[in-house]
């Protein structure tokens, strides 16, 4: 983050896809960081997760106690619904993923009528889709070579797939796991899907 020049005092909105550890382990952190006396944190947070996400909230309170307490700013924990949630200028929808129990994903609707779809972790399933449905981006996990599927994952094949049904404007493949080094991700991908294909890296920018 402050590579990138943001900071635990300018992040308003965290959206949490599900509740593995790679996905969440910065929220205490960022939370205890908030707290720092030099420079407690004034602005608003809101916290969004998937169904369970306020038990696995209570369960890091159990834990951690006064030192996540919001006291110089407002701190809320929401669960996802099926209507769309509207912050600032951003509309918020979600539908659940094929993954743990809870997994949502998210598209992000702008002002200006681009859009961004995230997958999170998940298998396919038509919900991602429908989610995905004409966005101007596309990000979806791609854990595993098509060689080496794992159930609850996409592979470069699946997520391809799913841009095209989706008819997505671009396709950025995330959350790559070692083993995708020894393959061509771009290359499985693209024998499914025509579009334009990002292989996401540390501090890529993307305009939408």
């Amino acid at each position: 983050m402050l590579e990138v020049g943001i900071t635990y005092q300018d992040v308003d909105l965290l959206l949490y896809t599900h509740t593995h550890p790679d996905h969440v382990s910065e929220l205490v952190p960022i939370l205890f960081a908030c707290k720092y006396a030099d420079l407690p944190r004034q602005k608003d947070l809101l916290c969004i997760g998937g169904p369970g996400f306020k038990h696995y909230f209570d369960q890091l309170k159990k834990t951690y106690g006064s030192w996540i307490d919001a006291n110089s700013y407002r701190l809320t924990i929401e669960e996802v619904s099926e209507k769309p949630l509207l912050v600032r200028d951003l509309q918020i929808s979600s539908k659940r993923m094929a993954h743990l129990p809870g997994s949502v994903g998210y598209r992000i609707d702008f002002k200006d009528v681009k859009s961004i779809a995230i997958s999170g972790d998940s298998d396919y399933c038509r919900n991602i889709v429908e989610l995905a449905f004409e966005a101007n981006l596309l990000i979806l996990e791609c854990s595993f070579p098509d060689e080496t599927k794992v159930e609850g994952h996409l592979t470069p094949s699946l997520a391809g797939r799913i841009a095209l049904e989706s008819r997505c404007k671009r396709l950025l493949l995330t959350h790559l796991y070692p083993i995708c080094d020894q393959f061509d991700i771009q290359k499985e991908c693209e024998q499914v899907y025509k579009g334009e294909i990002i292989l996401g890296e540390d501090l890529l920018k993307i305009k939408i």
